[in-house]
């Protein structure tokens, strides 16, 4: 609980320091202090100091689960936007592998190493990334929003590799300008409550409930998958090396994702994900009232394959495409602070699913077992009717059409159609 509360202060603070000082500076600030709370961790002399360590660490975590979207948003164009924030989330995918790896390397120690390698092999990151990110140019919207012109040039000169003939530097800087005074002319000034206002209500609404309503059609299973598997009567070994497979269909799903934008829209991957998703879900409930019949083994078996493909759906779909979506949605002008709600939607629901599932799941309580995937499918299926009704399409559309679509306020279905008016 007390990682989940660091990142929501974190993602929260980002909203304002990124404004302020830039994400670059944020993230390699970040970094600094990652290095500094690990000690915490690692020399925690008791279970007190160790939490205040946890949330003290997820501080800089969260203001990386917010700006690292922003950043990919704003240093790509329209066209390729999608997939850079997208390997966000496959960041996230491949930290979670290695974490298994660590786990499953330092279990059988016995004593208190068991838990401080893992914390000490953090070490390994923050030092190489900040210098990374130090290399990294800064975002040209940010530097053009506080006004300074020429950085903002160097910027986009640093980002674009083809030659000048090709794709002209002052032609995209008079572009994200040309935005900027459009989103002022339309009193989006950049504080929290302007992502309330106006158009931009409907734009925060979208990035809060397509990113972070992501928990909900896997709520009290998906991040209890290993005690899942564990009451459906598969020893710890077998559930264990089942969750790996999981993060590893995470991975192969992410990447299929790739694949799956160069054809369909994110609209269509979201919807479709949640379409494919609800039946996958509905089976492993339906499935669960048949355990105490003789092929009651058999039949906890089923239910674990059918969760495995529930995770690639979910890796294809909905588990990345959000991320685009929310970098995206949200005016310029407020894009971090937009973000920065989407993803606190995110980690206040998580803290509900971490209070709930226990409940839920637990013999001695609600032991739902396989038919908590009842209300993950009732949920699956609120989704599938908002994303139809509110879930624009916007892949590969400039900010500069976006707001034109939301001052028009054109319906949602009407998006890909409307938007060929204006490129």
């Amino acid at each position: 609980m007390a990682n989940l509360v660091g990142m929501i202060i974190g993602v929260f603070a980002n909203g304002y320091c990124a404004d302020r000082w830039g994400l670059r500076k944020v993230m390699m600030a970040s970094h600094a202090a990652l290095i500094g709370f690990i000690f915490i961790t690692f020399f925690a002399p008791s279970v007190e100091v160790l939490t205040v360590g946890m949330l003290l660490l997820s501080l800089p975590c969260g203001f990386f689960a917010a700006a690292t979207p922003s950043y990919a948003a704003e240093v790509s164009p329209p066209q390729l936007s999608g997939y850079l924030t997208v390997y966000v989330n496959l960041c996230w995918v491949m930290g979670k592998i290695l974490a298994f790896g660590v786990w499953s390397g330092t279990r059988r120690i016995e004593g208190e190493w068991s838990y401080r390698i893992p914390f000490a092999l953090q070490w390994i990151w923050p030092l190489p990334l900040m210098i990374a990110t130090y290399l990294a140019p800064e975002s040209p919207w940010w530097l053009a929003r506080k006004g300074r012109i020429e950085e903002a040039e160097n910027s986009l000169r640093r980002l674009v590799s083809a030659p000048i003939t090709v794709i002209d530097p002052k032609d995209s800087l008079a572009t994200i300008l040309r935005t900027i005074e459009a989103e002022r002319l339309m009193s989006i000034q950049g504080s929290y409550l302007d992502c309330f206002r106006g158009d931009s209500l409907r734009r925060t609404e979208t990035a809060m409930v397509s990113w972070g309503c992501q928990i909900l059609p896997g709520f009290a299973i998906q991040n209890y998958i290993t005690y899942f598997f564990t009451l459906a009567g598969l020893d710890s070994s077998d559930s264990f090396n089942l969750s790996i497979g999981n993060a590893g269909l995470a991975f192969v799903g992410t990447v299929s994702s790739w694949a799956l934008m160069t054809k369909f829209g994110w609209r269509t991957m979201y919807l479709g994900g949640l379409i494919a998703m609800f039946p996958v879900m509905s089976l492993v409930g339906f499935l669960d009232l048949s355990t105490n019949t003789p092929s009651g083994d058999n039949v906890r078996w089923a239910q674990c394959a059918m969760l495995l493909v529930w995770f690639f759906i979910y890796g294809a779909s909905i588990g990345p495409v959000p991320y685009g979506i929310a970098a995206n949605i949200g005016a310029t002008n407020i894009r971090v602070k937009t973000i920065s709600l989407g993803r606190n939607t995110y980690y206040f629901l998580s803290i509900i699913n971490t209070i709930a599932s226990p409940y839920l799941l637990n013999p001695q309580e609600a032991n739902l077992k396989g038919k908590a995937a009842f209300p993950a499918g009732a949920f699956t299926l609120l989704l599938i009717v908002w994303a139809f009704f509110r879930l624009p399409e916007i892949k590969g559309m400039s900010p500069e059409v976006l707001n034109q679509l939301f001052e028009q306020k054109v319906p949602a279905r009407k998006f890909l159609q409307e938007s060929k008016k204006y490129r």
